[in-house]
């Protein structure tokens, strides 16, 4: 990690420019805030009381805009996973002013200086948000986890809940977890390792603004704490996918796995980092060898999932399985519908179908056109993403041009290879040729951009 001083106001004036040259909105609408503050106070009417249940949260500690919460019980051999989820759709109708800026935007959008939210703050961190601050009404998915780690859904339940705390991944301690949650979360990803299912967790390259004012820019891997938590959300989505299959209906989340060239080409680049992949084994069971702890590892990993085809939408067809590579299973998204607009449907179709009504016309309708929106929204937000770590890339090394730096050659493409510096958290490209990946070299820094958001480096060894 490497704090950004920032004393030229670089990063403050890039994200400003960069919020304009993707038209990220500074606000809403004032007919969609009039719509929101009308609906934070709809006072849940067909929901059950579960406020006696003891759900609590897990997030990180910053996060206000909650979309889960949980609580366990026992249920002999098996474990019974209350899972509530923020109840948006008592909030927004379809065709509402709220909805239709939703459709507009798709997705949440998160900056190291704020976040372009997908509803209005006084519903995704006030109404709907599952804040420990007093009841909230949502959808409960009971989800049944076996011993084997099998999940199938007892039941869906609008209820009110009340959360208990607001626990974060940085300082959650084992014995501030609710009884079973670890066993569960070891259920769940045992079932997932018998399915083949990829676990490719590379450390994630962000850029962030910290208590102080200052911007970090850091290569951070996943806390347990998440991965356990990831757990959970993935027990639900997939009892979910297997409801809206039982039933014909829905929209699905869905990834192709790399072709056959393609995992050719990565059993070429585990061979230049010097990693041993079995010849009989296939890349779902090499990957579970994989520790992102380990440089060498985590540039791998990189390279899995850039030799992935990506993950996108479908809605049901006849005839046709639903098939994410990355779980192994059918998988539905259902778990975050504050931050994207496709969990929203997802959940009031489970929620008629579980409780043997069918899926309300216009969450139907919506299914085959969900996909596009939720294209068009993850694609600006990758774009996004990707331009404010080069805009803190550019920022760190701004004055720095002539330096040589020690790098790993991580990928190799038609642009030249892809580094890595060994002592900043920094990717670039340089025209370095005749290398292959997990080569070292020396490279001389000849430029660095703020206003293009380009590096430019220059092999010298």
């Amino acid at each position: 990690m490497r704090i950004l001083r920032d004393p030229q106001c670089l990063l403050s004036e890039g994200l400003a420019t960069l919020r304009l040259q993707f038209q990220v909105p500074p606000t809403f609408p004032e007919p969609v805030l009039a719509a929101a503050e009308a609906a934070a106070t709809r006072a849940p009417t067909d929901h059950a009381d579960w406020t006696e249940r003891a759900f609590v949260t897990l997030d990180p500690a910053g996060a206000t805009d909650l979309d889960q919460a949980f609580a366990i019980e026992p249920a002999g051999s098996d474990w019974l996973l209350h899972y509530a989820i923020a109840d948006v759709g008592w909030f927004v109708a379809p065709g509402s002013a709220l909805d239709a800026e939703a459709w507009q935007r798709g997705v949440t959008t998160y900056l190291p200086d704020g976040k372009a939210g997908l509803y209005p703050p006084i519903l995704a961190e006030g109404a709907s948000s599952l804040l420990p601050d007093g009841p909230r009404p949502a959808v409960v998915f009971t989800v049944r986890v076996r011993p084997d780690g099998e999940t199938a859904l007892d039941g869906v339940t609008r209820a009110v809940i009340r959360s208990r705390a607001k626990l974060a991944y940085e300082s959650v301690q084992d014995g501030d977890l609710l009884p079973g949650f670890l066993e569960i979360a070891a259920r769940i990803e045992l079932a997932a390792a018998r399915r083949g299912a990829a676990r490719v967790d590379p450390p994630e390259q962000q850029v962030e603004r910290g208590g102080d004012g200052q911007f970090h820019l850091r290569f951070r891997p996943l806390l347990p704490s998440e991965t356990r938590n990831a757990a959970l959300s993935l027990a639900c989505n997939l009892a979910v996918a297997k409801l809206l299959l039982e039933h014909e209906t829905g929209l699905f989340r869905v990834m192709a796995g790399p072709d056959p060239r393609s995992e050719a080409r990565l059993r070429q680049t585990a061979r230049a980092f010097g990693l041993t992949w079995p010849d009989a084994a296939p890349l779902a069971q090499f990957e579970k060898l994989l520790d992102p702890a380990d440089p060498r590892h985590a540039a791998f990993m990189l390279a899995v999932r850039r030799a992935g085809q990506g993950a996108s939408y479908a809605p049901f067809v006849p005839g046709a399985v639903p098939w994410h590579a990355a779980i192994a299973a059918p998988y539905a998204h259902a778990t975050a519908p504050l931050r994207r607009l496709a969990d929203r449907y997802v959940v009031e179709a489970a929620l008629a179908l579980a409780n043997d009504r069918p899926v309300p016309e216009p969450i139907a309708a919506a299914f085959p056109l969900l996909p596009a929106a939720m294209q068009r929204g993850d694609a600006c937000a990758g774009q996004i993403e990707r331009a404010v770590v080069d805009l803190a890339e550019t920022a760190m090394l701004a004055d720095r041009t002539g330096e040589l730096f020690d790098a790993v050659v991580t990928d190799l493409g038609e642009q030249g290879a892809r580094i890595q510096l060994c002592d900043l958290p920094v990717v670039a490209r340089t025209t370095a040729r005749e290398v292959v990946p997990g080569d070292r070299v020396r490279v001389r820094l000849d430029s660095a951009d703020p206003a293009t958001r380009r590096l430019t480096f220059q092999r010298v060894q």
